[in-house]
């Protein structure tokens, strides 16, 4: 059991609100990310969840069941933070059967539980080390463990790779969704990098300013953004700003026509975005196409990928071309950007 549900939830402290009127529901055994920037209120959610916080308004339900008021040591939540917060005097097998050894388990039968716990991380033997005697990366299976070794109904996440080097975070990224998978628990991350969002998730959250702006799988909230705020913090999208003018956009001096008809009044403020695959370069103008004129300003190659930044007179925009597009575009060089209908994405812009 671990279906959780979020009711008008809200928290406000005087004058500043850093989670307004939410609702969402996390389906049992799925694991769920909340991406957002710093400070658009993820974790302050995350803690109304765990009852580390209570909400100024609205209800936190588990299973159906109101535990909006049940403190944090109730909920039996397993819970880990940026900080591991292991302690270095007791041995990894002792850290992991804490919980277990407060909730009153025999010393034998909660060491055994913790050795199996730390054979599903792949710890196995390394239970008698000191948490000193451990790299990050362990440290933090270390914690998971611990979590996990009163069998919760849902699973914590605060930033938890945020304090590893690029390269471990990326394989315990990946670790770490294996193991929800096997374990089928529900489980709520909560983090900034959209990458480790799109590996981790069934099903991303995107957050600004205390409010949803986005939910969906990773891959349609990729594909379909369903604002200009998505659309720029998920992956990359090369942004212009213009106005609708007769089903098309008009914009840095060029006409993009969607692959739908932009269904904006004429004059309306628009913003069009553009994922950086999508762009196509040439040499030369091609006839009806969504173009602008642009010149090289930086090449940068990144293995798999290639990086052309474009200036476009007041517009800058960005194309990655693949393996098999090696074009040798230089600095300086003048290009055509074009933009293909089907990749447009347009929203509504303040005037």
């Amino acid at each position: 059991m671990g279906a959780l549900s979020l009711s008008g939830v809200s928290k406000s402290w005087g004058a500043v609100t850093a989670v307004s009127d939410l609702s969402l529901d996390f389906p049992e055994g799925q694991l769920t990310a909340l991406l957002g920037p710093s400070g658009c209120g993820k974790t302050t959610l995350l803690r109304m969840i765990a009852g580390l916080e209570a909400p100024s308004r609205g209800r936190v339900l588990l299973d159906g069941a109101d535990i909006t008021d049940r403190p944090a040591h109730v909920r039996r939540f397993g819970m880990v933070f940026q900080s591991f917060a292991l302690f270095p005097h007791l041995s990894v097998a002792e850290n992991v059967a804490y919980a277990l050894a407060i909730a009153g388990m025999a010393r034998r039968d909660r060491l055994a539980k913790a050795e199996a716990l730390l054979a599903l991380v792949q710890l196995d033997g390394y239970g008698d080390r000191r948490i000193g005697q451990l790299s990050g990366g362990q440290r933090q299976r270390v914690a998971i463990a611990r979590a996990l070794a009163q069998e919760p109904s849902v699973f914590l996440l605060d930033e938890p790779m945020s304090a590893l080097d690029a390269k471990l975070r990326e394989e315990m990224q990946v670790e770490l969704r294996l193991l929800q998978q096997k374990l089928r628990v529900t489980t709520i991350v909560v983090t900034h990098d959209q990458r480790e969002a799109m590996t981790m998730a069934d099903r991303i959250v995107v957050m600004n300013r205390g409010e949803i702006e986005q939910v969906g799988p990773p891959q349609e909230v990729y594909d379909r953004p369903a604002t200009a705020f998505v659309a720029g913090f998920i992956g990359k999208a090369n942004i212009l700003h213009g106005e609708a003018r007769g089903g098309a956009v008009a914009a840095h001096g060029a006409l993009f026509h969607p692959e739908r008809p932009a269904a904006f009044r004429d004059g309306s403020p628009v913003t069009l975005a553009c994922r950086p695959e999508a762009v196509r370069l040439g040499r030369a103008a091609r006839e009806g196409a969504n173009q602008l004129a642009a010149r090289v300003s930086f090449v940068r190659d990144v293995g798999p990928t290639r990086e052309i930044f474009l200036d476009a007179g007041p517009a800058t925009l960005t194309a990655e071309l693949g393996a098999g597009e090696r074009e040798p575009f230089s600095v300086g060089e003048p290009v055509f950007a074009e933009l293909p209908p089907a990749a447009l994405r347009l929203f509504p812009r303040a005037a």
